[in-house]
């Protein structure tokens, strides 16, 4: 008989020789423009830190005075005993954020969309996803038990077709506001108009829109002029642009008590702890009031597109700051990594299966605290090795 080993051993060397092995890699500092990685500094083109707040002296003060206050933990669920004047003061300073009645605070983003997706919807209905949806998404929607369609990356046409083909008595249709590993973005008033013509729900995780884009950072929604009927479910994140910890989703009463009730990933999980939530109301504040930030990471996004449209590398569609360069080519794609690695850059290096094979790139992420001078050195550094 093969034993457990050997069996997984054979699944792990196979990884390896297809060039799609993951490896962690030991951070020595905080998350900011220049990490500290095996006594080397490395320019950090990698981190989903957009606005350059996981490092600002006002959220780590807020985190610490959370600390004093609360403890480390916050001890329970929050349908126990976990949940705290900070987080409740954080869902309703969400919720006026997003312009909704209230906001529900989760652990993690994909805790959020595993619960959301699940409570929302059994086997009598249906769920339509975008190919491209995070892998959060695409499990919930699997672990549903609704019927469950995938349709082409932003195809409004299929996506009609198959709203038009069911007799679901509930349609949710789930996007990404961003996608992850393209940078591109979901056309919801499309989307919305699919919905309502199709009597469908629509639920949108903004994770990499939120704090980035709109004229307050209120994210995709905002920027592209929605109202919450037209975009009943928000989830966010807070690891992202907030520079802190854990997700929400933001919506009607109706939708935050049916969450509260019956979203297993709320309902059997630790809350959050109180400090987190501490740190994510300052971090929020500086999300609203300096807009210096955003105006200088889309500065930077339009220096980076330009410098590197300008030396021949192939650019994605985006203008966000998720900025791939598609290669293509599953082997070259870590040894250009490598390579920048040498140079003194971190950036992801993107294969199957987080994305289509054929399909591998270096996933290119620009925040606030990057300098002109570091977009620069890093499209000398391209230049150099592709």
């Amino acid at each position: 008989m093969t034993s457990m080993d050997a069996i997984l051993q054979a699944q792990l060397d196979q990884r390896q020789q297809q060039f799609l092995y993951r490896h962690r890699t030991n951070v020595a500092s905080g998350c900011d423009s220049v990490l500290q990685v095996e006594g080397k500094s490395l320019v950090n083109f990698c981190s989903n830190d957009y606005l350059g707040l996981a490092s600002h002296p006002d959220i780590a003060a807020a985190l610490k005075a959370g600390v004093d206050q609360y403890g480390t933990g916050s001890g329970a669920s929050h349908l126990i005993s976990g949940h705290s004047n900070a987080h409740h003061q954080l869902e309703e300073q969400l919720a006026e954020f997003t312009g909704r009645p209230r906001a529900l605070l989760f652990s993690t983003g994909y805790m959020a969309n595993l619960g959301l997706i699940n409570a929302l919807v059994n086997r009598r209905d249906l769920v339509l996803e975008d190919q491209l949806n995070h892998a959060s998404l695409l499990d919930g929607g699997h672990l549903s038990r609704a019927d469950y369609k995938r349709y082409k990356h932003n195809n409004m046409q299929q996506l009609d077709y198959l709203l038009e083909q069911s007799n679901a008595s509930r349609k949710l249709i789930v996007t990404d506001g961003v996608f992850s590993m393209d940078g591109d973005v979901a056309p919801l008033a499309e989307m919305s108009a699919l919905a309502a013509q199709h009597n469908g729900w629509l639920m949108v995780d903004d994770a990499h829109g939120i704090g980035v884009l709109g004229a307050t950072g209120g994210g995709i929604v905002e920027q592209q002029g929605l109202t919450m009927e037209q975009v009943p479910i928000l989830m966010g994140t807070l690891s992202k642009s907030f520079g802190t910890f854990g997700a929400f989703v933001a919506g009607s009463e109706a939708l935050i008590e049916t969450l509260i009730q019956f979203a297993r990933t709320y309902i059997y999980t630790t809350a959050l702890p109180p400090a987190i939530a501490c740190a994510s109301s300052a971090s929020l504040q500086l999300v609203r009031n300096q807009h210096w930030r955003r105006e200088k990471l889309h500065n930077l996004i339009g220096q980076f597109r330009n410098g590197a449209e300008q030396i021949g590398l192939r650019l994605m569609d985006s203008n966000t700051p998720i900025q791939p360069i598609l290669i293509n080519d599953d082997q070259l794609v870590s040894t250009v990594n490598q390579q920048l690695r040498d140079k003194g850059f971190m950036v992801g290096a993107i294969r199957p299966p987080t994305v289509p094979a054929g399909t591998g790139r270096l996933r290119i992420t620009l925040s606030a605290n990057h300098s002109d001078e570091q977009i620069d050195q890093l499209l000398e550094a391209l230049d150099s090795c592709l």
